[in-house]
């Protein structure tokens, strides 16, 4: 990943991680998205958004259809096809399908199939997993981006992407525990076998935090904010009782000193809460268990002593992620990275299940006349005599491939049109 600008500004608009102003919110990402411009020098008209974890369900689904009367290969369109009888669903009209993942294909009773075009059979079945969420964090999402004169290309559910960004196939694979600290709220969430297993959102953040620093100081927020960055510690154990730093108290011309321990102690204070509840609803499905342990990514797990606070309060090993990319070394921008890389690297099924979503099969049929143009060419450039042909033939589809999911992800830039 190569990342040529970015845009930071303040989440305007926003409530507990959801759109709760359409303006201020585009407002907002509108400015984010001029800064980005500026010093990547490009223009920028397609994103892609995140969805928070708020009121999420992950649900396993299947679906099945008949792909003729007589054995055919199964094609592009026979994949979004089987994706949508997966997504009938009987859901609350508050609710709506987020996403949906394919676990396995099964053809004619073979299942484990993970790409299913090109073989030949009569029936087509698809089992996986489907995730539901409210409408009107949907809508908004969709609104605010639309209002900002963006086009949104694709979202993708948060702790989803960052479990693949934070996380080695080993921790995904034997299961580990992701706690995103956000300004509006705190998401645990857990990867096992490589899905996403269970989501608990606590609804505070760094920015309670912040609130309480103001509460308690007598200060304004933009000045707690700016005390939390630059003196504040997870940890009150590792800060210092005689260091103390200047704060600007309401009503007062000079300002009054303060210890950093003392900040120290409003912010574990309000950390200890939310670690607390976090901590109850992973016990209650034996989460803390796994091996993997936990990873801390979001702005507050940059707190200096988050680490040694996290791993007292849940009892098991914790780390913090920190991106490498230069110039985005904190935790705070580990969400956009991981969002750009998840679906950045999204495959062609991943690609024509997620068409499925918005009913187009302009996708689907792309890859269907594409493959079937490679099919008839491969003939006419195969030349079995010699053995350094035949390795030529090999390579060359191979190559191919490649260049065909780039230009895949292009026609799916019409997604939630």
């Amino acid at each position: 990943m190569n990342v040529i600008g970015v845009g930071n500004e303040r989440s305007n608009g926003v409530s507990r991680g959801v759109i709760v102003d359409i303006d201020k919110a585009a407002e907002a990402i509108q400015r984010a998205i001029r800064q980005a411009e500026e010093k990547a020098s490009i223009e920028i008209h397609d994103v892609i958004v995140g969805i928070p974890a708020n009121m999420l369900k992950i649900e396993t689904c299947s679906g099945m259809i008949a792909i003729d009367d007589q054995s055919r290969e199964i094609t592009g369109r026979d994949v979004r096809n089987v994706a949508a009888a997966a997504l009938i669903q009987s859901l609350p009209p508050e609710r709506e399908v987020v996403d949906i993942l394919a676990d396995e294909f099964v053809v004619d009773g073979f299942d484990g199939i993970k790409d299913p075009r090109g073989m030949v059979g009569v029936r087509l079945e698809l089992h996986g997993t489907i995730f539901t969420g409210p409408k009107t964090i949907m809508h908004n999402t969709r609104k605010a981006v639309e209002q900002a004169g963006l086009h949104l290309r694709g979202t993708v559910i948060n702790p989803m992407a960052q479990g693949m960004m934070v996380m080695n196939d080993g921790e995904q694979d034997f299961g580990t525990i992701l706690v995103d600290l956000g300004g509006g709220q705190s998401t645990a969430a857990v990867i096992h076998d490589h899905q996403l297993k269970y989501i608990d959102v606590d609804q505070e953040g760094g920015q309670f935090i912040t609130k309480d620093i103001s509460v308690v100081l007598n200060t304004s927020l933009d000045s707690a904010e700016k005390l939390k960055r630059d003196y504040g510690y997870a940890d009150s154990t590792q800060a210092s009782d005689e260091d103390e730093f200047p704060v600007d108290v309401v009503g007062q011309s000079q300002p009054t000193p303060v210890s950093e321990k003392y900040l120290a102690e409003i912010i574990e204070a309000r950390l200890d809460q939310v670690f607390k509840r976090l901590r109850a609803n992973l016990d209650k499905v034996q989460a803390l268990e796994l091996p993997g342990g936990i990873v801390l990514t979001g702005g507050v797990a940059a707190l200096p002593g988050i680490t040694e606070l996290a791993t007292d309060e849940f009892g098991t090993n914790v780390r913090v992620y920190v991106p490498d990319q230069m110039g985005l070394r904190h935790p705070s921008f580990t969400l956009a990275l991981a969002l750009v890389n998840y679906f950045g690297g999204l495959n062609e099924i991943d690609l024509l299940i997620k068409s499925a979503l918005t009913g187009s099969t302009q996708l689907a049929d792309e890859t269907d006349e594409i493959r079937q143009r490679e099919a008839e060419a491969a003939p006419r450039s195969s030349a079995p005599e010699t053995q350094p042909t035949s390795q030529s033939n090999v390579k060359k589809p191979k190559a191919k491939k490649n260049n065909r999911s780039d230009r895949f992800k292009k026609f799916f830039s019409d997604f939630f049109d």
